[in-house]
């Protein structure tokens, strides 16, 4: 969004605000999500929105080379204590939060003093890329799977569930067989609970339902623009966290929860329209895509090595990204191959609308803004470079196809592939690209020496 003129914000803020008083509500919660995952706010009680909207609320740049433990890098045009960015609340999404009253909240866009765009905005290169689709006559829709897991908030011991508490004493909630019912019947008034409040804040949910792991679970929502769905992906999360702890629950969309346990995805499916036609559908493509489809998807595929530093930016996520667990580790697609990286999901054969694709490496130390970004990236290269998509893997390439691509196994070969990409250099730009490689660089560097086990005690509380 462009700086609204002064007035005009303030003006509209007010009206806001009146409506929100009107319904008690106290604070609004401003956030925006960093380049290590984590997602940051500033808050502000509703009778100084108009103030925030007007003239923006102060927060440091710095938080841009902030690690997920709180610990700071530098990089090359971000870092140290000087400087200061306006957050302005973005008014179009600002929501009345169902499981926490009192309270709303509204993502934020990132501003210079001077009302310059901030060039290492998260929020901003995903609205800018979705601009470059938009010039040429395209149109993203996608929507983010939130998996994650909860316990009781105490263990077995009665000690709290802390970042040390083994898997003996930690406490799974909902009890039962993977998809079984006696999760949900279990767990039934807190599962309500989340489908309810994630109702009045306006999101559309398309299923929810236990997943693999002890206390999993995963809802499905309906795709909007890259943005929106970004912010869909903060707001679900957030109120999954608040609905849990109203429950006397703990949840935690960390990758892995458990070493050598099935672990958290936050898959992306997306589709891609232009004139109100899918192009995911209906063409002389691979499974009926148009070229265009067909050419965008392959773009995807093909920068997927390094895309991943992206999707699954912290060390924990390579503990998660195993073969043969449905977490997508091979560079290659398939219709409805929940074993390859690009899952085509062709849907019923007559509903030529509901054709997309799904990326499955993943996981929520991602910040969404970013994976939206640079998947469109990718996908416009492909369509530049008329790509198309190699032949189609079925069954698990881990034991059927000898010889498709692993994806990098490891941060620091992801890292590599990163360094190496002109496309995503370009698409982000310098200041955020050299920021965020310093953040994933200085997570490898903080956790290299650490046991698996370690690691993901490290995470566990901390997305």
């Amino acid at each position: 969004m462009e700086t609204p003129p002064h007035e005009a914000a303030a003006s509209a803020a007010r009206q806001e605000a009146a409506r929100l008083t009107a319904k008690d509500i106290h604070g609004v919660a401003l956030t925006w999500v960093d380049n290590a995952g984590i997602t940051r706010v500033k808050a502000v009680p509703t009778a100084r929105l108009a103030h925030a909207a007007q003239w923006g609320v102060g927060m440091s740049p710095v938080f841009d080379v902030y690690l997920s433990d709180d610990s700071a890098v530098t990089s090359a045009h971000i870092g140290g204590p000087d400087g200061d960015l306006r957050l302005f609340p973005d008014l179009d999404r600002l929501t009345v939060l169902a499981a926490q009253p009192g309270w709303a909240w509204a993502p934020a866009d990132r501003f210079e003093q001077d009302g310059a765009p901030y060039a290492a905005c998260q929020r901003g290169f995903a609205r800018r890329m979705a601009g470059r689709a938009a010039r040429s006559g395209l149109e993203l829709r996608m929507g983010y799977e939130t998996e994650w897991v909860v316990t009781h908030a105490t263990g077995a011991d009665g000690e709290a569930d802390g970042p040390e508490a083994s898997g003996r004493s930690r406490r799974y909630a909902g009890p039962g067989p993977a998809y079984g019912m006696t999760r949900i019947t279990g767990l039934s008034g807190y599962v309500r609970d989340v489908l309810q409040a994630l109702a009045a804040q306006g999101i559309d949910v398309l299923q929810i339902h236990p997943e693999y792991s002890p206390g999993q679970f995963e809802v499905s929502t309906a795709p909007s623009g890259p943005v929106a769905a970004a912010d869909d992906a903060v707001l679900v999360r957030e109120t999954i966290r608040a609905v849990s702890a109203r429950h006397g629950l703990h949840a935690t969309f960390a990758p892995v929860v458990e070493h050598g346990a099935v672990g958290n995805g936050a898959h992306l499916h997306l589709s891609l329209w232009k004139d109100g036609v899918n192009l995911c559908r209906g063409g002389d493509g691979p499974l009926g895509m148009t070229r265009t489809g067909e050419a965008f998807l392959a773009g995807v595929l093909r920068a997927l090595p390094e895309l991943l530093a992206v999707t699954s930016p912290h060390p924990a996520g390579y503990l998660r990204l195993a073969p043969s667990m449905w977490a997508g580790v091979f560079q290659c697609w398939g219709p409805e191959n929940r074993e390859a990286a690009l899952r085509f999901i062709p849907g019923p054969a007559k509903d030529l609308q509901g054709a997309n694709a799904e990326i499955k490496c993943i996981d929520a130390t991602a910040n969404p803004y970013l994976v939206a970004g640079a998947v469109i990236a990718a996908g416009l290269d492909g369509i530049d470079r008329k790509c198309t998509l190699p032949a189609p893997v079925s069954g698990d390439p881990a034991v059927t196809h000898a010889g498709v691509p692993r994806l990098p196994a490891a941060l620091p070969e992801a890292l590599g592939h990163f360094r190496g990409s002109a496309l995503l250099r370009e698409a982000l730009g310098e200041p955020l690209y050299e920021a965020f490689l310093a953040v994933r660089e200085g997570e490898h560097a903080r956790l290299q020496h650490h046991t698996p086990e370690a690691v993901v005690a490290d995470l566990r509380h901390r997305y």
